[in-house]
């Protein structure tokens, strides 16, 4: 692993993801006098906004998708109505994933090299991950490694399934995870600094000394919130913006039906709300 396992390069910007978080909350609060709210540049990457606009996702690669906070009810139970759609086989020629794809297929048939550029591809999505659950970089890098270890020996397994190899690789990690702490129940153990350091510098218009401390510091309390949240909330926030997962990607990883990730996700982002302090900046 690099020394430097949070690099920006190929990473998910955090930053955008905790300001669609933000936009949610801002939704649920309902009240301008409740919040104070920080101005935005009208146009940037995918996921900004204002809180009545329109939101097209939290990462335009991945159609991650931010979901209305609104209930949602589950998805019907298995057996009742037309039977899913099965989903192909194979990428389609052209989509984002079929070179990952590719990269599988030769990894399956024993490429050392094609595995090697999954981990490059892969590692610090993993690594994050573990490193919020544990909160000990040491103990991350050795569960990183482990990660991609079982996933070495499990690639031959592996089916395409429509969703992203993260989501998978994810998966073994939350095992591993789940396996060290005897538990199924998690810790956000957020190291703040190494978390809003990990993003690009620049803020456009917002770049200036005074604008980084003040989003840092609400940034910061933010996290703090979250850390407050049942572990299951805490999980869904982590992996919905803090990683970036997909609602379909964040159920796999999860064990859950997209519905239920929905509904998780509405009463996580409630909960923020109530436990955000008065005159918070959104």
């Amino acid at each position: 692993m690099s020394g430097n396992a949070l690099s920006a390069e190929n990473a998910f910007d955090i930053r955008e993801g905790l300001d669609s978080l933000r936009i949610l909350i801002a939704g649920a609060l309902g009240s301008e006098e409740t919040v104070t709210r920080r101005p935005r540049p009208n146009a940037g990457p995918a996921g900004r906004g204002t809180a009545g606009g329109t939101l097209t996702g939290v990462r335009g690669n991945r159609n991650a998708g931010l979901v209305e906070t609104a209930p949602v009810t589950e998805e019907p139970l298995q057996g009742f109505g037309a039977p899913p759609t099965p989903p192909p086989s194979r990428p389609e020629p052209g989509d984002a994933a079929a070179e990952v794809w590719g990269l599988i297929e030769r990894a399956q048939a024993g490429e050392a090299a094609a595995f090697g550029l999954l981990y490059e591809r892969y590692v610090d999505t993993v690594f994050r991950y573990i490193y919020f659950r544990v909160g000990s970089r040491p103990l991350a890098e050795d569960l990183t490694s482990d990660t991609f270890l079982r996933a070495l020996k499990r690639i031959s397994s592996f089916t395409w399934q429509g969703r992203d190899l993260g989501a998978w690789l994810v998966t073994i990690a939350r095992n591993l995870v789940a396996d060290h702490f005897k538990s199924g129940r998690y810790r956000l153990e957020v190291a703040t600094g190494d978390v809003l350091e990990a993003d690009r510098p620049e803020r456009g218009p917002e770049g200036s000394p005074e604008a980084a401390v003040l989003d840092k510091l609400t940034n910061i309390t933010l996290l703090t919130a979250v850390k407050q949240l049942n572990p299951e909330q805490q999980e869904c926030i982590v992996l919905r913006f803090l990683q970036g997962f997909s609602v379909a990607e964040t159920a796999s990883t999860m064990a859950k039906n997209e519905g239920a990730i929905k509904a998780l996700q509405y009463r996580a982002v409630r909960a923020l709300a109530r436990l955000l302090p008065a005159g918070y900046q959104i």
